[in-house]
Parts: structure tokens; C-alpha cells; sequence
């Protein structure tokens, strides 16, 4: 839900910044990607916690690897962001 909301402000900050169409490219592209990769990580502990409900070291491990893909596509998502904003607020 946290990331939906930054998507939907970071399209009103595009609005509102009217930035360029390659610059709405790169933005639609990072947002989908984070979209996309915390649906798959939402989909990997739903799956963990049906085939293992109770804790277990190696299925926490997959569910650390499937959190640290969202963070690389959060990380890379805010790069691109600082990219194509920083030049409008400066």
C-alpha cells in the first residue's frame, strides 16, 4: 500500500513538475517495477507461509531474498527519481 501511494504522489509530482515524456517513461517504468516486484514478493511469502506456517530458518532466508528485490527496485526507483526532480527544485 506504501508503495501505491508514492506511485500515485510521485504522478501527481510529475503533473505538477510537468516533466518531459522520456522523463514520464523512466517514472512509469520505476514505479511499475517496484509495483511489480513487491507483488512477487508478496506472492513468495504467501506461498512460503502455506507450504511452512510455522518459522523455519530456510523459508525465512527466501523471504529475506524476495525483501531485498523490493529494496533494489525501491533503491533504484528513488535514483530515478532524484534524477529527473532534483533539476526542478534547484
Amino acid at each position: 500500500m506504501v508503495q501505491f501511494s508514492l506511485g500515485i504522489i510521485m504522478t501527481i509530482l510529475g503533473f505538477y513538475c510537468n516533466i518531459t515524456t522520456t522523463e514520464w517513461l523512466f517514472q512509469t517504468l520505476a514505479i511499475g517495477l517496484v509495483l511489480s516486484i513487491e507483488g512477487l514478493n508478496t506472492a513468495v511469502e504467501k506461498v512460503a507461509d502455506f507450504i511452512h506456517p510455522n518459522y523455519h530458518e530456510r523459508i525465512g532466508f527466501i523471504k529475506d531474498i524476495a525483501a531485498g528485490a523490493v529494496l533494489f527496485a525501491a533503491l533504484t526507483a528513488i535514483a530515478i527519481g532524484l534524477i529527473i526532480y532534483i533539476p526542478y527544485f534547484l
